[in-house]
């Protein structure tokens, strides 16, 4: 029995390879503090449980495949509230953002298409476009500059016969760059007058944390109406991770009636999760500032604790949930599993995930981590701590 060439080329993700060490380490008493993931400690409101008990049927059947009534007429009472104009076609309801990205990634890509990706980006696009047998063209970026776009021009050199699509996330996962109006207005003039789509994954837009910045959509953008997709989750902004509900959103009649295919195949996200988020989901805007400031505090510990420590740069986010960072090492994979196990600080250590994983230029990411903010302050304290002491031993 042979294993496909897909499965064997395909790469573990960045964020959970060092989870055995991590584990083998826990069950030896070690205390580790988790900075490797964007899983929120913030509880799930309320809402998602009163969903939960007031499934109204007593029957969990098959939801259709585009999503239940009432998830579909609650996203777009969402978008509505920041000015957004949906009908019920424009929306899918899928397993995750993961699983819309995925299904974008098909309907968009055949084998040995490109799509642009600004990187440092999130490591699981690798595998969604790998799955469609497509490749990635990084669109550079630098933390010198806090990840700012280059100039069209330099983009549009990257553009050839076979790119298919620009991808992008914003807020940035994992650099917490937030696009300005110019950018995302870049991308979508590029894929206009290049034909091209242009994905947005946003499951981080309600986190933007100084007053001067603004999440900018390109649903603003009616030029580029038939070549948008807007990915959406649930994960992050109400600490529903679990629940695995993501949106995938677009104006394209067409391309959503292939997207519709892929649901009909899978049969039907899961009813259950459904009902209990379209409830969840009636949480006002005004939910997300208490949560915003849970998560701009945590930042800002994270972000003035690295920038104290000798060797390290940290530009702080201005989005999402997370820091990327530049640490004094030569390998930062070496280095996180070193911290897993050998380094131990008053009985305790700490994961982060190695930024190689980010990049697809080799070579690139080799001193640079991503720290998630999703734990408690003062376990973000102690974790900085540890790293701290951990760099002056790793140096010597």
């Amino acid at each position: 029995m042979r294993i496909s060439e897909k499965a064997l080329n395909m790469k573990y993700s960045a964020v959970r390879k060092l989870v055995p060490l991590a584990t083998e380490a826990e069950s030896k008493g070690v205390k580790v503090y988790r900075l490797n993931i964007g899983q929120p400690n913030i509880e799930t409101p309320e809402l998602f449980f009163e969903g939960l008990r007031n499934i109204p049927d007593h029957v969990i059947r098959y939801a259709d495949s585009r999503g239940i009534k009432e998830l579909l007429d609650q996203v777009i009472e969402v978008y509505s509230r920041d000015g957004h104009v949906l009908k019920k076609e424009d929306v899918i309801v899928t397993q995750g953002g993961s699983e819309a990205l995925t299904m974008a990634m098909l309907a968009i890509c055949n084998p040995d298409d490109e799509v642009l990706v600004p990187e440092p980006f999130y490591s699981n696009y690798k595998s969604f476009i790998d799955i469609a047998g497509a490749k990635i063209v990084p669109i550079a970026t630098d933390i010198t500059n806090d990840f700012a776009l280059p100039k069209k021009e330099e983009i549009q050199k990257l553009i050839s016969p076979r790119t298919k699509a620009i991808l992008y996330s914003n807020p940035c996962n994992p650099t917490g760059k937030v696009y300005t109006k110019e950018e995302v207005e870049l991308m979508a003039e590029l894929a206009v007058e290049n034909d091209l789509f242009v994905v947005a994954d946003e499951p981080y837009r309600e986190f933007i944390y100084d007053d001067n910045d603004k999440h900018y959509s390109l649903l603003d953008i009616e030029k580029a109406r038939e070549n948008t997709i807007i990915i959406d989750s649930v994960s992050k902004h109400y600490s529903a991770c679990g629940a695995r509900v993501g949106f995938l959103i677009s104006r394209n009649e067409e391309f959503m009636k292939y997207i519709m295919k892929f649901c009909q195949a899978r049969l039907a996200a899961p009813t259950v999760e459904q009902y209990a988020v379209a409830n969840l989901m009636k949480a006002p805007k005004e939910y997300f500032k208490e949560i915003k400031e849970i998560y701009k505090r945590r930042r800002d510990i994270i972000v003035n604790s690295l920038n104290k420590i000798e060797g390290v740069t940290c530009s702080a986010p201005k989005g999402a949930i997370y820091a990327f960072a530049k640490l004094p090492v030569d390998s930062s994979e070496e280095f996180c599993k070193w911290l897993l196990t050998d380094f131990r600080y008053d009985n305790s250590t700490v994961m982060l995930a190695p930024g190689e994983g980010f990049y697809e230029t080799e070579g690139l990411g080799k001193q640079e981590v991503r720290f998630s903010f999703c734990v408690g302050e003062e376990d973000i304290e102690k974790a900085m701590k540890v790293l701290e002491e951990a760099l002056k031993v790793y140096k010597k």
